[in-house]
């Protein structure tokens, strides 16, 4: 009886490290692809480049002609390591909001984060107007930001009331995307010609305007939160299992919904704050991730990583093949591979409701 038992157990070792060891090798095949994506990323524009120009002016920038040493570090680059981090972050916020509010829709565009961004980036666009005093200079990445925050704490303070379901967080999160697009129309309407195209521009989300400087406090911000994700793992994965059952276990739920919902609210607004509206990133990246490598968060965080970055990566090189010599807005691209993606999402959770 004893050796079943002790049998029983290696057998269930040896089947946990198979299957850490195939998700390890499918992490490890994304960085790849997600490699390769940046290469090509950095190779398309204007003035096309072979991938292995590009590399020569990566490692060799001295034997790499001063033309093209500028185009890559200077102006291609950023807007690569841009699209990664960006990617990255919006996936990991999108992943931890469907973790914690028990959610498959759930993501920084479908509840209206993205949408308060974008009216707090109008307000600093059309009317002048700086939600903090002190920040004038910087004045449109910081309403967005702030207002992105709001719309999040209202969410996940409206998720711990009483009576509250996950169907009922959807529903707000639609009403603050209407409502937050309809104050953005009515500024729209009121603005100069000049400043509806700043808005119209912003609104539809671009890489273009990356800077050094955007591509370190974004990457940061993901650097600074990704561990505090990874110390909560294990509560994490036991929250996918309910709240009654994540309780048992020791996990304090309405703790960890607080922090999580304050740290994703921090992934999600910073990025958007740069670069405007990028839907479905949050959506789509954690959903792939989810089937390639599981609900366990030690595989299905990096996994989230990894596919944002790439997917937003491989958006960017899509938006400059389109239409030959023009880099067409990505959040036109996102949101044209996001929503088929999204109505697969709410017909196959119909039919798992039936």
């Amino acid at each position: 009886m004893a050796a079943t038992a002790t049998e029983a157990r290696a057998t269930g070792r040896d089947q946990y490290r198979a299957l850490a060891f195939r998700r390890i090798l499918i992490l490890a095949g994304l960085g790849l692809a997600l490699a390769a994506s940046i290469a090509i990323d950095m190779a398309l524009g204007p003035a096309n480049y072979s991938v292995s120009e590009v590399l020569s002016a990566l490692f060799s920038p001295e034997t790499a002609g001063d033309q093209l040493r500028v185009v890559i570090w200077d102006i291609r680059m950023p807007i690569a390591l841009m699209a990664v981090t960006v990617g990255a972050s919006l996936s990991v916020a999108g992943a931890q909001m469907q973790t914690i509010l028990s959610n498959p829709l759930a993501s920084p565009f479908t509840l209206g984060i993205s949408a308060a961004a974008s009216f707090g980036a109008a307000l600093g666009l059309v009317a002048g107007v700086a939600i903090f005093p002190g920040a004038t200079q910087y004045m449109v990445p910081v309403n967005a930001f702030i207002m992105a925050m709001v719309a999040a704490l209202f969410i996940h303070f409206a998720s711990t009331l009483r009576g509250v379901t996950v169907e009922t967080i959807v529903l707000l999160g639609i009403a603050l995307v209407f409502t937050f697009n309809a104050a953005l129309s009515l500024l729209e309407y009121l603005a100069s010609e000049q400043a509806l195209a700043a808005v119209v521009f912003w609104t539809m989300g671009s890489l273009t305007k990356a800077t050094w400087d955007k591509v370190f406090v974004t990457a940061a911000i993901l650097v600074v939160t990704l561990p505090l994700f990874i110390r909560n793992a294990w509560a994490l994965t036991a929250l996918r299992l309910g709240d009654d059952k994540a309780a048992s276990m020791g996990v304090n739920v309405r703790r960890l919904r607080l922090h999580t919902m304050l740290v994703v609210s921090l992934l999600a607004a910073i990025p958007v704050s740069f670069v405007g509206t990028i839907g479905f990133v949050g959506l789509v990246g954690p959903h792939i991730a989810r089937m390639v490598v599981g609900e366990d968060q030690r595989f299905f965080l990096p996994g989230s990583v990894i596919c944002g970055a790439l997917l937003l990566s491989a958006t960017s090189v899509v938006s400059k093949v389109l239409i030959p010599g023009a880099i067409l807005p990505i959040g036109v691209i996102t949101a044209l591979v996001g929503v088929p993606f999204f109505f697969v999402l709410i017909f196959s959770n119909r039919r798992r409701a039936w």
